[in-house]
C-alpha cells in the first residue's frame, strides 16, 4: 500500500514538474482547455493542468517590422507605379490576435495593399512623389482602425520606395536637367546684371569723386584769387595810409606829377598825355624857385 502511494505522489509530482511553464519577458501564451479559450499567461511562472490544458499559441509582444513586397498601383492620372512599404506593428491583445483573423500578418499584408491602392488612386503622380508624409498618415490611421479587432496596434507606415515607370523616369529626370539648366543660365545673368550695377557703381562714383575734386580745385583757386586782391588792395591801403601820415600837401604832390610828366618827355613815347591843369604846374614851379632864391 505504501508503494502505491508513493508510486501515486511520484507520478503527481512529475505531472506538475513537467507541466510548469515559464514565460518569458514580452511573451505571451494562450492557454486552451478542452478546446476553449481559458486564460492567457503573461510573464512568470505557471503550471497547467494535465491533459486538460494546452498551450493554444505563443507568441511575441515586441513591435514587428513587416516590410511587405512592392505593390503595383494606379494613380489619378493613369500612371501604373510600384510602391514598397514598411508596417510597424505590435500584438496588445493575444485573445483577438489568436481568434481574430486566420493568419493575421498575411490578412495585414492584404489589408495594407489594398488601402494603398485607395490611396494613390486619389492622387496625381506629383501629388504621390511629393505626398509621402499624407500617405503614411492616412495609412497608418485606416490599418490602425482595421486591425483593432485582430489584436494588433499599428504604430507607424513608412513608404519605403516609389519606383515610376522607366518613360516617366526618363521624362523626370529630363526635366530636372531643364530646370537646372534654367538655374544656370538664372544665376550666370544674375551675375552679369551685379557686375554691369557695381561697374555703372564705380564709374558714378569716380564722376562723384571727379566732381568733388575740381568743386574743390574751384573753390581753392577762388580763395587764392581773394586773398591776392586782399593783399593787393592792403598794400594800396597802407600806401595810401603812409602818404597821409607823411603830410605831403597839393604843390608836392603835384610837383611829383610834373617831374614824372618831365620823365615821360624825354622817353620814346609817340603820345604824351598832357595833364589839365599844367599851367596850375607851372605856376607852382615858379613859386617854388621863388621860394628857393630867397
Amino acid at each position: 500500500m505504501i508503494y502505491i502511494i508513493v508510486g501515486i505522489i511520484a507520478v503527481v509530482l512529475i505531472l506538475v514538474v513537467v507541466n510548469i511553464r515559464i514565460v518569458p519577458q514580452a511573451q505571451a501564451y494562450i492557454i486552451e482547455r478542452l478546446g476553449a479559450y481559458a486564460c492567457t499567461w503573461q510573464v512568470g511562472l505557471h503550471v497547467k493542468l494535465p491533459f486538460i490544458d494546452r498551450i493554444a499559441k505563443k507568441m511575441s509582444l515586441k513591435e514587428r517590422v513587416m516590410d511587405f513586397p512592392p505593390q503595383p498601383v494606379i494613380t489619378k492620372d493613369n500612371v501604373t507605379m510600384s510602391i514598397d512599404t514598411v508596417v510597424y506593428c505590435q500584438i496588445t491583445d493575444p485573445k483577438l490576435y489568436t481568434y481574430g483573423v486566420e493568419n493575421p500578418m498575411n490578412a495585414l499584408e492584404n489589408l495594407t495593399a489594398t488601402t494603398l491602392r485607395n490611396i494613390i488612386g486619389e492622387l496625381e503622380l506629383d501629388e504621390t512623389l511629393t505626398s509621402r508624409d499624407v500617405i503614411n498618415s492616412k495609412m497608418r490611421s485606416i490599418l490602425d482602425e482595421a486591425t483593432d479587432p485582430w489584436g494588433i496596434k499599428v504604430t507607424r507606415v513608412e513608404v519605403k520606395n516609389i519606383e515610376p515607370p522607366k518613360a516617366i523616369r526618363e521624362a523626370m529626370e529630363k526635366q530636372m536637367r531643364a530646370e537646372r539648366e534654367r538655374r544656370e543660365q538664372i544665376l550666370i545673368a544674375e551675375g552679369h546684371k551685379q557686375s554691369a550695377i557695381l561697374e555703372a557703381e564705380g564709374q558714378k562714383q569716380a564722376l562723384i569723386l571727379a566732381a568733388e575734386a575740381e568743386k574743390e580745385a574751384a573753390i581753392q583757386k577762388a580763395l587764392g584769387e581773394a586773398q591776392a586782391i586782399r593783399e593787393v588792395q592792403e598794400a594800396k591801403a597802407a600806401g595810401l595810409k603812409m602818404i597821409k601820415d607823411a603830410q605831403i600837401d597839393s604843390a608836392t604832390l603835384k610837383l611829383r606829377s610834373l617831374e614824372a610828366f618831365e620823365k615821360a618827355s624825354d622817353g620814346q613815347a609817340t603820345k604824351i598825355i598832357v595833364p589839365s591843369d599844367i599851367q596850375n604846374l607851372a605856376g607852382v614851379v615858379t613859386s617854388l624857385k621863388e621860394i628857393a632864391k630867397a
